[in-house]
């Protein structure tokens, strides 16, 4: 796999403007970074604005934010090309969910490490881009020749309009003479058939900031995993409704590291409707040869994996 190194993007926003942007962002509950992921963006985006865009490499990223020496190497320590990728699907969930109106975004494209600035009205308003675009490369007096394209489009919309209107004909006719069949089932019904989860934040004990890192980033990862199940629907704290759109259950969790070694996930499942817990699980890790964002992969995955197949659910999980 090619490793994502190197790129730039001039900032083409004011740079007092990109960093209240970027406060904004690192101040809104909806964007769901760790505090390495958190420092990960802000060094990117300082080193941006400085005019150090082209230099931010794998290595010098692993050095400056995660304490690796001079010795790192990316093919054997992913941990830059990991928390990039975490952060990308940080970034599109905020604006997603909450920052859609805001002046400016701040993407990282793939194959990068760089991040790229651009105003909320372009990205939300590409036709306008691309308008543009057309009248500079059209100026008056330059217009571009006709094609058959523009010679069929007043042709083809009547014609369409018109089978549209002749379908809309038949369908009542054949609806008469065809055999009344099984209506479709409503689509409340599809939603019944969901388990929903509601995975919670874990709880970090020891009060050591290795153990905060890893149960926030183990929850970010299970919920990457669990969306990706067929029949789950997860949600966030708060974020459902009072009424019975299938079964209910809450993930819960706690993390301990001793020593900066050793890690202890206590992991259970709960029955939203009367609080019995139906799956627990301990997992135990040694964090002395391998890092702590693959055990937090690995973990994640060996837990979807045991709940998406537990028929305590009252369903049998499935893998899309």
């Amino acid at each position: 796999m090619a490793s994502e190194e190197g790129g730039d993007s001039p900032a083409r926003q004011e740079p007092a403007s990109i960093r209240a942007q970027l406060d904004r962002m690192l101040a809104s509950p909806e964007f769901l970074a760790p505090e390495r992921g958190r420092r990960f963006l802000q060094y990117i985006v300082e080193e941006t604005l400085d005019g150090h865009g082209e230099h931010l490499k794998a290595s010098t990223i692993a050095q400056a934010v995660f304490g690796r020496d001079a010795s790192f190497d990316a093919q054997n320590d992913p941990v830059v090309r990991i928390e990039a990728g975490r952060i990308r699907r940080a970034i599109e969930r905020y604006y997603l969910v909450c920052g859609g109106s805001d002046p400016i975004r701040i993407t990282i494209p793939k194959g990068g490490y760089a991040p790229h600035f651009s105003s909320g009205e372009e990205a939300s308003n590409p036709g306008d881009v691309s308008a543009l675009n057309e009248r500079k490369q059209n100026p008056p007096g330059h217009e571009r020749p006709l094609t058959y394209r523009d010679l069929l489009l007043p042709i083809g919309i009547p014609a369409l309009l018109g089978a549209m209107a002749v379908l809309a004909l038949i369908r009542p006719l054949a609806s008469y003479l065809s055999p009344a069949g099984t209506l479709p089932p409503p689509a409340q019904s599809m939603l019944d058939s969901n388990t929903r989860i509601v995975v919670e934040p874990f709880a970090a004990l020891g009060a050591t900031a290795q153990g905060a890192d890893f149960a926030k980033g183990v929850v970010d990862q299970l919920i990457a995993r669990l969306v990706k199940v067929n029949g789950f629907v997860v949600l966030t704290p708060g974020q459902f409704g009072t009424e019975p759109i299938g079964p209910l259950f809450n993930l819960q969790g706690s993390a301990l590291v001793e020593g900066g070694a050793v890690l202890r996930l206590h992991v259970r499942l709960i029955n939203g409707a009367d609080g019995a817990v139906i799956w627990a699980n301990q997992y135990d890790r040694d964090l002395s040869d391998q890092t702590i964002l693959d055990v937090e992969d690995e973990v994640a995955a060996q837990i979807t994996k045991e709940i998406s197949s537990s028929r305590k659910l009252g369903r049998s999980g499935s893998q899309p």
